[in-house]
C-alpha cells in the first residue's frame, strides 16, 4: 500500500491528437457518417424525465432517515444525477436542439443541471470546448491533473483519496490551470440553480437538497459509473491517449464509453455512436478499450504504474477567439 507510483511525470508528446487525422481519413472512406451528425431527437424527452423522476424523490426522501437519504442518494439518485452531468456533456455539443439552436440548447443544459444542485452546465461548456480543441494541450485542456495532483497521489491510498476528490478538484482546477472570466450564462445558470434549491428547500425541508448534492458528489467520486473519467484518457497503454468502453454501463450514461469515437466525431449524438463504430469498424476494432470500469478504478489504485501523470501532454497554441 506504500509503494510509490514509478512514473513522475506526464507523458509529453510532440505530434498532434490522434483524432483530428482519424477523422479525416474515415469521412473520406465513409462519407455517409456525414448523415449521423445533427440531434438527437429523443435526447430532450430523456433527460425532462430525468428531472421529474428526481423532482419525485425529493419529495419521497423528505422524511427519511439521514442514513436511508446518503444510501439511496448513492444508489439511486447519484446515478441519474451522474447520468445528467453526461447528457448536458452531449447538449454541450448541441445535440439537443441543433446547431442552429445554440441557445436552446445551453437553456435545455440548465434545466438537465436542476437536479445536480449545483451550477455546473454553463462553465462546463466553457471548458468542455477547451477539451477536445486542445486534447492534452498544456494550460489548456483542464481535464488534466495538475502537477500536485501527480505528486502527492501516488499511493494507493493517495490514489483513492484522490478518486473521493475528484468532483473538488474538477470544479476547482480549471480555476487554478485556465481561468477564464464569468459569463452571463454562468450567473444565470446560478440564479436558476440557487433559486429551486431554495424552492425545494421552502417545500420539503433540507433533506431533499441534501440528497440532490450528496448524489452528485458521491456518485462522482468512487463509484462504478465514475470510472470513465479515468477509462476515457488516462494512460493505461503507452502510445494510446483515449480509450472506449463498449459495456452496458453505457445504457445510463448515453454511451460516453464510445469516447474514441466521441472525439473522433464530437457533432454526433451518443445514441448514435456505436453505429460510427459499426461503419468504421476496421479503424476501432483493434484499438485498445476498456472492459469494465469497476476494473478500471481498482488498477487505477493499486497498479503502482497509473496514477494521476498516467496522461498525455502536448504543447498547444491557442486558437484566437473571434
Amino acid at each position: 500500500m506504500g509503494n510509490r507510483v514509478t512514473r513522475d511525470d506526464f507523458e509529453w508528446v510532440y505530434t498532434e491528437q490522434p483524432h483530428t487525422q482519424r477523422r479525416k481519413e474515415i469521412l473520406a472512406k465513409y462519407p455517409e457518417i456525414k448523415t449521423l451528425m445533427g440531434p438527437d431527437p429523443h435526447l430532450k424527452w430523456i433527460v425532462s424525465g430525468m428531472v421529474f423522476v428526481q423532482f419525485l424523490a425529493c419529495y419521497l426522501v423528505k422524511d427519511l432517515s439521514w442514513k436511508w437519504i446518503f444510501f439511496w442518494a448513492y444508489a439511486f439518485g447519484g446515478c441519474i444525477n451522474h447520468s445528467l452531468s453526461l447528457a448536458i456533456h452531449d447538449i454541450s455539443h448541441n445535440v439537443a436542439f441543433g446547431n442552429k439552436q445554440a441557445k436552446w440548447n445551453r437553456w435545455f443544459a440548465v434545466f438537465a443541471n436542476l437536479p445536480i444542485g449545483i451550477p455546473y452546465s454553463a462553465s462546463f461548456k466553457k471548458y468542455h470546448i477547451d477539451h477536445h480543441r486542445y486534447l492534452g494541450g498544456d494550460s489548456l485542456d483542464v481535464d488534466i491533473p495538475t502537477d500536485f495532483e501527480g505528486w502527492f497521489f501516488c499511493t494507493p491510498l493517495r490514489k483513492l483519496l484522490w478518486l473521493f476528490l475528484q468532483p473538488l478538484f474538477y470544479s476547482l482546477r480549471p480555476l487554478y490551470v485556465n481561468p477564464k472570466a464569468i459569463t452571463r450564462m454562468e450567473i444565470f445558470n446560478a440564479l436558476i440553480q440557487f433559486s429551486i434549491d431554495l424552492i425545494i428547500y421552502c417545500l420539503w425541508g433540507l433533506k431533499p437538497i441534501i440528497y440532490l448534492i450528496a448524489g452528485t458528489i458521491l456518485c462522482m467520486g468512487v463509484h462504478p459509473i465514475s470510472g470513465h473519467f479515468i477509462a476515457e484518457h488516462y494512460m493505461f497503454l503507452k502510445g494510446y491517449e483515449t480509450y472506449s468502453y463498449y459495456g452496458p454501463l453505457n445504457w445510463l450514461t448515453f454511451n460516453v464509453g464510445y469516447h474514441m469515437e466521441h472525439h473522433d466525431f464530437p457533432s454526433i449524438p451518443g445514441c448514435r455512436l456505436p453505429l460510427v463504430k459499426k461503419i468504421a469498424a476496421e479503424y476501432y476494432d483493434n484499438l485498445p478499450h476498456h472492459q469494465s470500469w469497476i476494473r478500471v478504478l481498482w488498477d487505477f489504485v493499486f497498479d503502482d504504474t497509473i496514477g494521476p501523470y498516467s496522461r498525455v501532454k502536448r504543447l498547444c497554441k491557442p486558437v484566437k477567439e473571434s
